[in-house]
């Protein structure tokens, strides 16, 4: 069973998003949180950790786990479980875009990301609002 560590970037009511880019399998050119998979051996924590240094080169120092989602029936991915922080402090500057598995990295405001057609997951949006 696939497991995921995803981060929920939050700063002064926006949350930052990635396009995954067009060719990957799952989720091709959706909007979605910054993640990646949990290898094994590894904590969630330590997956965030390892996968914000990787897609956007800065080092989650605040979060706080705030909800464990399971794909749902109709999805690329069914039974995946996903690990959602909210991370509200890193180091190593703004995030940026690295390597070929986003094509853009945007904040959005948490309204206009709820109001996004392209979401990755539609649960994303119950989580936006309660932050």
């Amino acid at each position: 069973m696939v497991r995921g560590a995803c981060a929920i970037f939050y700063r002064d009511g926006s949350v930052l998003l990635g396009r995954r880019s067009p060719l990957k399998r799952f989720y091709p050119d959706c909007w979605d949180l910054i993640a990646g998979t949990i290898e094994p051996g590894e904590t969630a924590e330590q997956a965030l950790v390892r996968e914000c240094q990787e897609e956007v080169g800065v080092t989650p120092t605040r979060f706080a786990p705030v909800a464990v989602l399971t794909v749902p029936e109709g999805s690329p991915i069914v039974g995946a479980t996903y690990h959602i922080f909210q991370v509200t402090g890193w180091t190593g500057g703004e995030p940026r875009r690295l390597g070929d598995e986003h094509t853009d990295l945007r904040w959005f405001k948490v309204e206009d990301a709820c109001a996004l057609e392209g979401l990755a997951l539609a649960s994303y949006r119950a989580l936006f609002r309660g932050l």
